[in-house]
């Protein structure tokens, strides 16, 4: 497939406006209510991040902080995590933000998700004819996969990112680069499978600018695209995107620990490419009486465009300039740096 010059200029003049994060998780069909800050580690906002190495790249900003619920579902069961831009059901995310959606698991931790802890058990890519990220859009933002039917019982990080290509076709570091939308949910899974994952992928240091499907060019001609990352877990290979769970178990959102708050990530974004769309799949709209999840607090409310702070500096990976911006334009941390004439972003040296 090509797209054309106009479809990467657009792509490139677009605003902030384009970005995605979690709203909420289904198990089974049944809404557990808003995660934002209850059971997902929210970021401040729903800017990507870029910084290859950089602890973000786990679990967003904010991924060390630990939330106070989790979502509890059996092994075996249909999860769907559901992503929005500004309010939910909106645009999603910009079709110009072509890419896939990647699902991992990982023993639970009150870290920021750093290490090599992480088992791969969900991808889906470029099928020859459409992205995840139409998918995406198409399913008003919800991305279906099944919890492996054989994983042990216990408390997991479950991270899901969407990774946007509009930019992949060169590195973060000449200003450019893939933008990668990161969000970790906290998990509890019953069930009396023995499975313990084991894949041990390490996301902070194992995206690389060699990693197959990190650098790729968009624009070009090509027929496949190679997902990031090691293999589907074998223990998750038969489940394929979508399928129906193996068990029909019930859920509620439970739990313990403390509650987020800080920085901001990063980045440029978009506006349309014209891409296909793929006919959502079927999801029962259940929602749960509010006995679960409690509303966010403030500081989860939803994110904003754009990353200035609005007042003397922006806070590092926030936005510091850029055509027509009217925010903070120095750093509190980091350099500001521009990614291209529309976005200037507070990044390490």
């Amino acid at each position: 497939m090509r797209f054309t010059a106009l479809s990467a200029a657009a792509a490139l003049a677009s605003t902030v406006s384009a970005h995605t994060t979690m709203f909420s998780v289904w198990v089974n069909g049944e809404d557990q209510g808003d995660g934002r800050n209850v059971y997902i580690r929210s970021p401040p906002n729903n800017n990507p991040v870029k910084e290859l190495g950089s602890a973000a790249m786990a679990c967003n900003v904010n991924g060390g902080t630990p939330v106070s619920d989790f979502v509890t579902a059996a092994a075996g069961d249909k999860l769907t995590f559901e992503w929005y831009h500004n309010s939910r059901g909106d645009d999603i995310i910009d079709l110009s933000h072509l890419g896939p959606i990647i699902t991992y698991v990982a023993p639970y931790t009150e870290g920021d998700g750093s290490g090599a802890i992480w088992s791969k058990i969900d991808e889906e890519g470029y099928d020859g004819t459409t992205w995840a990220v139409q998918n995406l859009v198409a399913n008003k933002g919800k991305k279906d996969f099944t919890l492996p039917a054989s994983l042990a019982a216990g408390k997991y990080l479950v991270r899901q990112e969407v990774i946007g290509l509009h930019e992949a076709d060169a590195l973060y570091t000449t200003g450019r680069g893939a933008q990668f939308y990161p969000s970790c949910v906290q998990m509890e899974v019953t069930g009396s499978g023995s499975a313990v994952p084991d894949e041990n992928f390490d996301i902070v240091t194992g995206y690389t600018a060699d990693t197959p499907g990190v650098v790729f060019n968009l624009y070009g001609s090509f027929t496949t695209y190679p997902i990031p990352g090691p293999d589907v877990w074998s223990a998750a290979s038969g489940s394929e995107n979508a399928a129906t769970p193996t068990s029909a178990a019930q859920s509620s959102a439970k739990a313990t620990s403390a509650a987020p708050t800080t920085a901001a990530p990063t980045t440029a974004a978009p506006t349309t490419a014209a891409p296909t769309t793929a006919a959502p799949t079927t999801l029962v709209t259940k929602t749960k009486a509010s006995t679960t999840a409690a509303s966010p607090t403030t500081a989860a409310a939803a994110p904003t465009a754009s990353a200035g702070t609005g007042v003397g500096t922006a806070s590092l990976y926030g936005q510091c300039g850029g055509k027509n911006w009217t925010g903070a334009t120095s750093c509190a941390a980091g350099t500001c740096t521009e990614m291209n004439p529309y976005y200037s972003q507070c990044v390490n040296a």
